[in-house]
């Protein structure tokens, strides 16, 4: 199983559980929706600008995958982060990170219902693990409007980003730092437009430096490393894997913002435990046929790319150009990456 894309799977969850509770700090001096799109805004200039200066080739995205990064843009850039913004107003950071772990039961019902991506009995179970322990955190105390609308807010935020999820698996094959930076200026850009139309200011020099640097580790940086393992991992399993955001969230909220944990907190925490758990330990194997297959990504001449070269060839890995895939068929451990979306 691919170790790297997994490692990147949880450090992409770090970073972003820790933009939990750091935009917790800003939204009460800055309007929710202007935070949203200065948060995204930072991670698409500042991944524009790492662009500039890299060595590798700009990566473009194909003509047929505008329609799944439009859409993955609309749900996880704009949509995504104006709820969370809201939702925080109205929730302490440590229970919206628990929240957040929606996502991944979201992810994963989208993708198994929707998608056809393969998810077996042990990771469904995970799956309801991981909403028991939302739902126990959400009656921690008694319901009302006033209450409710922050996790109600927050579970539309995680909605949102789970269907981002399954767009963006459709163009995972293409330059991850290209498609994160066109998702943060896009969506940045629309976000501080409706902000600064509805009334919003800006903060000052500082409060806009230190969400800068927020949504560009938090949101930009994460958002690459996230892009990189759905491409190895398939759908769920990242998602699974990106569950764990909410405890670096909460860790974090706890430390910095003095917030209390109650018996209620601990037991959805421990019930997210096991759901994630359950998620990480699959293990899934079985004889598979590969059709037939062209397309660009980048890759290692592993069992799955024994192609030759067309003109010179440096001999370096991974690298990127479009090759052929032939008919193949074989039994290993996998997971529903680029090269395994197959029926079963």
């Amino acid at each position: 199983m691919n170790r790297r894309a997994i490692a990147y799977a949880l450090i992409s969850a770090a970073l972003f559980g820790a933009s939990t509770p750091l935009a917790k700090l800003l939204v009460g001096g800055i309007a929710p929706l202007a935070l949203a799109g200065l948060l995204y805004l930072a991670s698409g200039v500042g991944l524009g600008l790492w662009m500039l200066v890299r060595t590798k080739a700009v990566g473009r995205v194909a003509r047929a995958d505008w329609p799944w990064l439009t859409g993955a843009i609309a749900a996880g850039g704009i949509a995504g982060p104006a709820l969370l913004m809201y939702g925080l107003q109205r929730t302490q950071a440590s229970s919206a990170s628990l929240l957040l772990n929606l996502e991944a039961v979201f992810t994963a019902a989208l993708a198994w219902i929707a998608f056809r991506e393969n998810v077996d009995r042990r990771v469904f179970v995970g799956m309801l693990a991981i909403i028991g322990g939302g739902v126990l955190l959400s009656w921690e105390r008694a319901p009302t409007m006033a209450s409710a609308s922050g996790p109600l807010l927050i579970a539309a935020a995680s909605l949102a980003w789970a269907l981002d999820n399954n767009l963006t698996r459709r163009v995972s094959g293409g330059d991850a730092v290209t498609i994160a930076a066109l998702k943060g200026l896009v969506a940045g850009s629309v976000n501080l437009g409706l902000a600064l139309a509805m009334g919003a200011y800006l903060p000052a020099p500082g409060g806009m430096l230190v969400a800068g640097l927020v949504g560009l580790f938090g949101y930009g940086v994460s958002l690459v490393l996230f892009i990189i393992a759905l491409r190895e991992l398939g759908t769920a399993r990242t998602g699974a894997y990106f569950s764990v955001a909410p405890f670096f969230g909460a860790a974090l909220a706890l430390l910095l913002l003095g917030e209390r944990s109650g018996p209620a907190f601990w037991g959805a925490a421990a019930l997210m435990a096991i759901g994630v758990w359950l998620h990480v330990s699959e293990r899934h194997e079985h004889d598979h046929v590969h059709d037939p297959l062209t397309h660009a990504h980048e890759h290692r001449h592993d069992e799955h790319h024994q192609h030759r070269h067309d003109g010179t060839w440096d001999g370096h890995e991974p690298h990127s150009h479009l090759h052929e895939h032939r008919r193949l068929r074989h039994r290993h451990p996998h997971y529903p990456d680029l090269h395994h979306r197959h029926r079963h």
